[in-house]
């Protein structure tokens, strides 16, 4: 199959979201402390406060896919864009607590309702062969964000109010997202829901799609085999092995702790006593391991697989996150220790847990539901997330070794949920409806 520039474009283009969903996830890993000073904000206010995105982005991953359904994909995006815009330039501009939680708030509908959409546009537009990188290019895209907020922050702090400018930061590539989405096409899949089917031929004609008719035949099947059963609603027992893998690769995906440990990234460093003076450098570290290992997971996640790398990873971070709480219980963080297996487990999450979890949210669900299965899946990570950022600062003063105990069983249950995960690679979306949908 003859992949056109054309599909790399729209690629590169929808999964700038990801961009802004991981900008947004980590620039705040280096305003929190002086967020925690200037509002005077005790450890389970702060929490609360570091959580108000996430509570925002439980919202937008639940409500978002009625928007995406009836206006559309590109249409909810450009929405998306600009939601991220004004929280980016209103939450570090306007010096008030209730109005920072409120614009932060607003971000977070973005973020989660861009891990739903995002990813869906992506896998319904994308070929089939190529699909599992294109998707895991939106992952890449977060990971790359969350770089850029890393050293962004690095390079703004010592200005003054350097906080305040770390936010609004984000407007820039924000803005260029909302117009970059002008340029690219609506989902063939959408269209083809919405009768214009000459538009979506068009469409897989300019990605590179090789059988044309073929996919446009199987999406109307699948549609009226929807429209048959009337409105479909997702929670029915025939898809009950779909909403199980998303229930499972979402909370999986972090209760091993990985949004915990990004929001706190300097904190915790600082906290083992080794890195006071550079730990907003060692999260640079952490953040291009991250950016390094989801690369190779891009690679290998259509040529090993989904499961081979879920299996791979989970090994890998049971024994890095089981490491880390020995040096917390121990106090054991000599030397580069705690940098190292904190590396460690990024780079095994970031090719397993990281690679994979919205290319088999995107895939596993029919047409019919998709946009409510992938809803379902974002929400559940995100509530996991924000409890865990929630709480986590209390958590680490009653000893580091206990959270990350957990997180090194749950990444222990993990290898058990890929053993039975089914594969996914190389199958069409209408051939894993097949297979995972009872009849």
């Amino acid at each position: 199959m003859k992949l056109k520039g054309y599909m790399f474009w729209i690629a590169f283009v929808a999964s700038l979201g990801g961009l802004l969903f991981g900008f947004d996830t980590a620039v705040i890993s280096g305003a929190e402390k002086q967020i925690q000073s200037v509002y005077g904000l005790s450890d389970f206010a702060h929490g609360f406060t570091m959580a108000t995105a996430l509570i925002g982005t439980i919202i937008g991953a639940l409500f978002c896919g009625k928007p995406a359904e009836k206006l559309g994909r590109k249409k909810s995006l450009i929405i998306i864009g600009i939601l991220y815009l004004i929280s980016a330039v209103f939450s570090g501009a306007v010096v008030n607590w209730y109005s920072f939680m409120f614009f932060r708030f607003l971000g977070g509908l973005a973020v989660g309702a861009s891990s739903v959409i995002g990813p869906m546009y992506i896998a319904e537009i994308s070929p089939s062969r190529w699909r599992g990188r294109f998707v895991c290019f939106f992952q890449f895209n977060i990971v790359l964000g969350i770089v850029l907020a890393y050293f962004s922050n690095y390079w703004i702090a010592g200005v003054p109010n350097d906080w305040q400018w770390m936010i609004i930061a984000e407007s820039f590539p924000a803005l260029l997202f909302t117009v970059l989405m002008l340029t690219v096409p609506e989902s063939p899949r959408w269209l083809v829901g919405q009768g214009d089917e000459a538009a979506a031929q068009q469409v897989f004609e300019r990605t590179g799609e090789s059988d044309v008719a073929g996919q446009l035949r199987a999406i109307k099947e699948s549609l009226e085999d929807a429209a048959s059963a009337g409105k479909e609603k997702l929670f029915q027992k025939k898809y009950s092995i779909p909403i199980l893998i998303a229930f499972l690769i979402a909370t999986f995906n972090q209760l091993s702790g990985i949004n915990a440990i990004l929001y706190y990234a300097p904190r915790l460093f600082e906290l083992s006593g080794v890195f006071r003076e550079g730990a907003m450098l060692q999260s640079i570290i952490v953040g291009l391991t991250n950016l390094t290992f989801t690369m190779i997971g891009m690679v290998l996640i259509d040529k090993l697989g989904r499961k081979t790398l879920l299996l791979i990873g989970a090994v890998g971070m049971v024994i890095a996150q089981a490491l880390v709480a020995w040096g917390f219980a121990t106090n054991h963080f000599e030397g580069y220790m705690l940098l190292i297996c904190i590396c460690a487990y990024i780079a095994f999450f970031a090719i397993s847990m990281g690679a994979t979890i919205w290319v088999v949210i995107a895939e596993v669900f029919p047409n019919s539901v998709r946009a409510q299965g992938q809803a379902f899946g974002s929400a559940t990570h995100w509530v996991w997330s924000a409890l865990l950022t929630w709480f986590f600062p209390m958590f680490l003063s009653i000893g580091g070794q206990y959270i990350f105990t957990v997180f090194a069983v749950v990444a222990g249950l993990s290898f058990i949920f890929a053993l039975w995960l089914p594969e996914t690679k190389n199958k069409s979306l209408e051939q894993i409806q097949k297979e995972l949908v009872r009849k």
